[in-house]
């Protein structure tokens, strides 16, 4: 760790410089307690004067401390049930209000990247950037045939930034592992290098590109969804040219009360699009803070939702697909039972481990939120609290899953800001029960074997050819185990035989002794050597 000490003694000036430690909650043991009187060691602690009491804290350090710190504000500030209002308003301002780079630099990448003056590609180009955020930032311009556009450009020297901390946070995860080995099972390592993959992935403009085309055809003409369109022929992973949107963000609750919004329609038409792309699709937006989800007013009373910045994406494997929605059903109709049994099928239980008191343990846990009124219960605690309840108990969380439960916390923050009232699990509760029996009910199964079918059938005039090969390698196989059969019976005689050797040999050795006991006139020894060599003799006889 040593060759993290200036980004270690960076951070913690920041930390000590605005304070962060009085917006944690009081430590709970001794550990935490040292923790935190370290912390305040620092000069810049007893220096920070009237900032350590601004609510913009928070963002000011997060924005100081770069892409990574920065994407961790985001995803506070959503959380409304975290942190003071003030604080979680100032830091939605790092969705799209971070410091930007210069004009002059933006518009050097732009014709660096698309090999001609500016002039040539574009009719206009506005320098003030429109927005900022940690990897990007976004210009107004117009294409030569007069079309609105924004052009996104990387933020100088990002990656090298992300690189950085994600070598700090793999090495802290590796240290963290060695000294807890009971973190093992959460694989904080891969994790740590996953996320640094995503981070990365999000930094090639070009793959957000792909990304945006692929959403964009898996919601043609929905009234649920719009996702703007990308000029690919102005696209690198520099820069990316996309039809320019308009509508406001999702947390505009004024401009939804000035147009007449029904809020909580708005709120479930979210949730049956996130699940829409996690089941039907299995292409889901992993980074839906309010900067990337904007509503298209144009038509207030079906407002449709407007998909940005795909560039965090995340997908799962069908297995996995299957099991999330299961644990998901039987979480919803409160089957504790079935969700440890999901959990179970899937390979995520250790070896011996008590079903029933694991079910007891969920039913502690996401029973007693489920009671409360529907306004009150909050996933992400629930999920904190299970994810506590499977390091205890050893438990296989797969990595894969890491980034759902992170969109999980945006969805759930996100619905929750526009209506402090939706009930998420009856929502959720018929498009995954249909989904289900889309996948594995009878008619899912008659699916399958119909589409099936015409390989079945092209393969139909081969099997006479097949069965031959078959019988041919059992009869190759039994005969194959004749001769190791018969091998074996050799080495088994050879060894009876060597061991009769042995015991006569023994036999012989005892007798030799007895008869000089014999000579010597003892009588004791005698009879115990003749017992011995009778002994052997039986055992070399039988």
């Amino acid at each position: 760790m040593l060759q993290h000490l200036p980004r270690l003694l960076t951070i913690w000036t920041v930390i000590a410089r605005y304070r962060l430690d009085t917006l944690l909650p009081p430590p709970p043991d001794l550990r935490a307690r040292f923790f935190i009187f370290c912390l305040r060691l620092h000069p810049a602690w007893w220096l920070a004067g009237r900032r350590a009491h601004e609510p913009q804290r928070l963002r000011l350090a997060f924005e100081e401390l770069g892409p990574l710190f920065i994407k961790l504000g985001q995803l506070l500030a959503t959380r409304r049930d975290l942190l003071p209002e003030a604080v979680l308003d100032e830091l939605a301002k790092l969705q799209d209000q971070v410091p930007p780079f210069s004009s002059r630099e933006a518009i050097a990448i732009v014709e660096r990247e698309l090999k001609a003056p500016l002039a040539q590609k574009f009719s206009r180009f506005d320098e003030a950037p429109l927005a900022a955020a940690s990897i990007a930032q976004v210009h107004t311009a117009a294409l030569p045939d007069g079309r609105e556009v924004v052009v996104k450009i990387l933020r100088p020297g990002v990656q090298e930034e992300i690189r950085r901390d994600m070598t700090l946070l793999r090495d802290l995860a590796a240290w963290l592992e060695t000294r807890f080995p009971e973190l093992g099972q959460f694989h904080p390592q891969r994790i740590a290098r996953d996320y640094e993959q995503t981070l990365l992935d999000e930094t090639d403009l070009a793959r957000e590109a792909a990304n945006t085309r692929r959403m964009r055809a898996n919601f043609p003409d929905s009234p649920l969804l719009y996702v703007p369109e990308v000029h690919g022929e102005w696209c690198t992973p520099q820069i990316m040219v996309a039809e320019r949107i308009y509508g406001v963000p999702i947390d505009d609750t004024a401009s939804f009360a000035r147009l007449g919004i029904d809020r909580k329609a708005l709120a479930e038409k979210g949730l049956t699009i996130f699940f829409a792309q996690l089941l039907h699709h299995n292409f889901f937006h992993a980074d839906m803070h309010p900067g990337n989800v904007f509503v298209e007013t144009a038509n207030p009373e079906a407002p449709r939702y407007i998909a940005l910045d795909v560039a965090i994406v995340g997908q799962l494997a069908r297995e996995d697909q299957l099991t999330v929605a299961r644990l998901l059903l039987a979480l919803i109709q409160r089957d504790f039972m079935e969700v440890i049994r999901t959990a179970h099928r899937a390979g995520w239980l250790p070896p011996g481990a008590n079903l029933h008191q694991l079910a007891d343990e969920v039913q502690r846990i996401a029973g007693q939120a489920l009671d409360k009124p529907i306004d009150q219960v909050q996933f992400g605690p629930i999920m904190v609290a299970l994810l506590d309840m499977a390091r205890t108990h050893h438990l296989e969380i797969p990595v894969q899953l890491v980034l759902l439960i992170k969109t999980l916390i945006h969805v759930e923050g996100l619905g929750r800001s526009l209506y402090p009232q939706l009930d998420i699990w009856t929502l959720a509760r018929p498009l995954v029960t249909r989904w289900l029996q889309d996948q594995i009910g009878p008619a899912a199964l008659l699916k399958r074997l119909s589409e099936q079918a015409p390989g079945i059938i092209t393969g139909l005039p081969d099997m006479p050819d097949l069965l031959l090969d078959a019988l041919t390698q059992m009869r190759s196989s039994g005969q194959w185990q004749d001769r190791q059969l018969r091998e074996f019976t050799r080495l088994r005689q050879e060894l009876r035989a060597g061991r009769r050797r042995d015991l006569l040999g023994l036999a012989g050795i005892g007798g030799g002794i007895a008869l000089a006991a014999l000579s010597q006139g003892s009588v004791a020894l005698l009879g115990a050597l003749l017992a011995l060599a009778a002994f052997g003799w039986r055992l070399a006889a039988g």
